[in-house]
């Protein structure tokens, strides 16, 4: 078990971002936070304004897609103490790249970020995998799950796999739709792996958000998801504040009886459409 006697470490990766600050700010008043994010300058004011309201946060710049710089991070927290908890939401939304990009950091990140987390982390930890309502629009018959397991064997191919599955797109779909299905393994992942990390003591979870009103979640306002806030049951954006909430108790003691499940939280939506599409069914 964690020693409770030991300073007790938490990681956010994404830590620059409206959610990563906000479940930093949260973790902070119990444990160390290291701070992660591949922006460095964005990395620090995040760290500034985490003082300014008395959290302390060890800066870490890191791309979640470079195992070393994975590794890199894991060893600063391991130097801080004792590893509890991880709550990864670093990712990118559609319009920040094409298929390849979003694959690479919202599929491949998550993989690196939850395996190292496996291998190094003691008994007791925890780790929380963002992944998104997208993941709950696919149909199962258009996610392309057969390619996931590729991933606990060779990540390179596993991306090749992908990438050629997206192919099957129209091309200004394709960053779409890679999103959704990179999201879709960010489920995946941490349902299947639930046996494995509880092998070692370790609970994995994942939290499909809505549309949080974040600088990046703004980037769909005019598309996509962003486009459904008004119409469906809770008409607004989600606030990051209400996702941070639930992303610290996933990784806190008090949830230890939650693994292998993904939990969706985005107002609504999704319960929407399945009804819709069942009254209209029967119209």
């Amino acid at each position: 078990m964690v020693d409770a006697e030991a300073n007790r470490v938490a990681i956010v990766t994404g830590g620059a971002g409206g959610m990563g600050v906000a479940t930093a700010a949260i973790l902070g008043r119990e444990q160390t936070v290291v701070l992660a994010d591949v922006r460095a300058e964005r990395l620090e004011s995040a760290v500034a304004g985490l003082a300014e309201r008395g959290v302390t946060a060890v800066p870490v710049t890191c791309d979640v897609t470079d195992p070393a710089a994975v590794e890199r991070l894991f060893e600063t927290a391991a130097g801080l103490g004792v590893l509890e908890a991880v709550v990864h939401t670093a990712g990118v939304s559609p319009s920040m790249g094409d298929a390849a990009f979003v694959l690479r950091v919202n599929a491949l990140g998550t993989l690196l970020v939850g395996e190292t987390f496996f291998r190094v982390a003691g008994d007791g930890a925890a780790i929380v995998n963002v992944a998104s309502m997208a993941a709950h629009m696919l149909p199962a018959e258009a996610v392309p799950s057969q390619h996931f397991p590729v991933a606990l064997r060779d990540s390179v191919a596993f991306l090749t796999e992908l990438e050629a599955a997206c192919g099957v797109v129209p091309e200004e779909a394709r960053s779409g739709y890679a999103y959704a299905v990179g999201k879709s393994f960010v489920r995946w992942y941490s349902a299947s792996q639930a046996e494995q990390f509880n092998g070692r003591g370790l609970r994995i979870v994942s939290v499909s958000p809505g549309s949080i009103d974040t600088e990046m979640g703004r980037l769909e306002a005019e598309a996509g998801a962003g486009a459904m806030v008004a119409d469906f049951a809770v008409p607004r954006w989600g606030r990051a504040e209400e996702m941070a909430e639930l992303l610290a108790f996933c990784v806190s003691a008090k949830a230890g009886y939650l693994t292998g499940t993904d939990i969706l939280s985005d107002g609504g939506v999704i319960a929407s459409m399945h009804e819709r599409a069942r009254v209209a069914a029967a119209q």
